[in-house]
């Protein structure tokens, strides 16, 4: 993984400072809440429901294992024994006090961390495919582009004040699994018929109150001209980008007002005062030497199985656990093994302090010191051997991080909604616990086949309940929770946005419109049909008629 140069750890100590002292001055009455709301955001520092919340960067979702320690020791000591993965695979912190939170910053930069940029109106952290590297499906390592990515963004004087917060994803797999087609900028890692490696680029995808499928509005970029690509894009945005409504400032309101293909054309006058700015052009040897971080680790050449097929053979619990939370890899001999933060009773994406240090040290034992942070708000070990699998399911099973649910209803992503956040209209968490005691047989969930399960608290989205598989959305009718529930969305290379059934339900209904809805797939499903493609089949009729019968 990337590790920081002197300039790096040297700009991120700076930074430290300089909020501590705003954060004196702030609390000494020298500093407005208007003068202090922006250089808190700049610091990734929210004022919630209930107290402040912290966002702390999580670059492509990779964690080392003395980072990962180091986020236990923050949740232990400044917050309540826990933090919330989020699907932009960083943490957050629900209660940290605010005068601690300068000494938070300076005990994540001992580990190369930081929280700049997790919010505001700027270039938020770059996300890409949590198994990049390892994946059997992928063209190459994206996360070297990602790193590129963050150090040109990373306080870019030019774009730290745009018009709307800014998301970028880079993908290099067949498979999108890092949903680029909703991103403000989505990045498609491809070669030509020359063998030479480009992007495909998608622009003015997203969710929230108008959500929308990205564009494509270049087929192949050449690598070299990367960032002065992503210099034009930003350009165009921050020159023509609505700034008197905030609802309609992020990119994909502008691409659709000007149209893609002049949205297009404008990019590309702009880019040809760009293109040939060295600061801004990739040289072969730039990206070799990112390249150097990301190189495989020492796999065992004679890594095998060991007694695997024994143990899946006489331990059904094992090997349903095998199943669903281990997927292939490109080395021989190992597997990517994903932790489930989706376990019963627990608040999805949540993790405590515990937790964090017991699978910091399995990182070392079962793989190379590294975690993963997904999308879909659960970890990743991606680097296990196959006759250690056993062993280290055990050892999950004790952390409660061992649920074999990866895929189906019940690894649902979920916003902390109305518990935590000043945004929200309805809750989130409780709403995630009813839908698990309703539906706890694993069994019935594995012959439902893949589901993707998405919630919102509010329409600002952070849930991704547009392009779930089944998506719910908390509203408000006069002071009581209500839900709106659609069908038939989708954030990977199909991306799309799911239709509604109908009216907004009660929150005690809403685990019954889910059995409804999940009643009506099973007798319209034509074999292992899944649902999103029995949806597509037979419209969102007959789910409404069931659902509202």
């Amino acid at each position: 993984m990337y590790r920081y140069d002197t300039f790096d750890q040297t700009l991120v100590n700076q930074r430290v400072e300089q909020f501590r002292d705003q954060t004196r001055r702030y609390l000494a009455g020298e500093l407005t809440d208007d003068e202090f709301r922006p250089l808190r955001l700049m610091n990734g520092l929210y004022i919630q429901r209930h107290a402040p919340m912290l966002r702390v960067s999580i670059p492509y979702g990779l964690l080392s294992s003395r980072q990962l320690r180091m986020l236990a020791h923050i949740a232990r000591t400044y917050d309540r024994g826990y933090g919330h993965f989020t699907t932009r695979q960083n943490i957050q912190y629900n209660w940290p006090a605010l005068e601690s939170v300068p000494d938070i910053l300076a005990d994540l930069a001992s580990v190369e961390m930081h929280a700049i940029q997790t919010s505001g109106n700027c270039i938020r952290n770059v996300t890409s495919d949590h198994l990049a590297g390892v994946a059997g499906d992928e063209l190459m390592d994206p996360r070297p582009y990602c790193e590129l990515i963050r150090q040109w963004a990373t306080l870019h004087p030019e774009f730290s004040y745009l018009p709307r917060k800014f998301k970028i994803a880079v993908s290099a797999s067949d498979s999108d699994r890092a949903a680029i087609r909703v991103h403000d900028i989505g990045l498609q890692i491809v070669t030509n018929e020359a063998g030479e490696t480009g992007f495909q680029v998608y622009v003015g995808g997203g969710l929230g109150r108008t959500p929308f499928v990205g564009e494509c509005i270049r087929g192949f970029l050449p690598e070299e001209h990367l960032l002065s690509y992503l210099d034009a894009i930003l350009r165009v945005y921050n020159l023509n980008g609505r700034r008197d409504n905030m609802h309609k400032a992020r990119i994909k309101i502008l691409v659709r007002s000007m149209g893609a293909e002049t949205f297009a054309r404008h990019v590309e006058r702009e880019w040809r005062h760009l293109q040939g700015d060295p600061k801004l052009t990739l040289a072969p040897d730039d990206v070799e030497y990112m390249r150097d971080f990301f190189q495989p680790p020492d796999y065992d050449s004679g890594a095998g199985e060991g007694d695997l097929p024994r143990r899946l053979d006489e331990d059904s619990g094992f090997a349903r656990w095998y199943r669903h939370n281990t997927v292939s890899h490109r080395q021989h001999g190992y597997r990517a093994v994903f932790l489930s933060l989706k376990a019963p009773a627990v608040a999805p994406g949540d993790m405590t302090d515990q937790q964090m240090d017991a699978v910091a040290e399995l990182s070392e034992r079962y793989g190379f010191g590294e975690v993963r942070v997904t999308h879909t708000q659960n970890l990743v070990l991606a680097d296990v051997r196959k006759d250690s699998l056993y062993e280290l399911w055990q050892e999950l099973q004790a952390l409660n991080l061992a649920t074999p649910n990866i895929g189906t209803m019940t690894d649902m992503i979920c916003c902390p909604g109305l518990d935590f956040c000043s945004l929200a209209n309805a809750g989130s968490i409780d709403v995630a616990e009813d839908i698990n005691r309703r539906f706890d047989d694993l069994d019935y969930l594995y012959d439902l086949g893949d589901i993707r399960l998405n919630m919102s608290g509010c329409m600002n989205a952070c849930g991704h309940h547009h392009v779930g598989h089944i998506g719910i959305l908390g509203v408000d009718k006069k002071g009581r929770e209500y839900y709106q529930i659609t069908v038939g969305g989708s954030s990977s290379n199909d991306a799309g946005m799911g239709e509604r059934i109908g009216p907004a339900v009660a929150k005690d209904q809403v685990a019954d419109t889910l059995e409804s809805i999940l009643r009506t797939f099973a007798e319209h499903r034509e074999g292992d049909e899944p649902l999103l493609d029995t949806y597509r089949r037979i419209g969102v009729k007959p789910f409404k008629e069931a659902a509202y019968a």
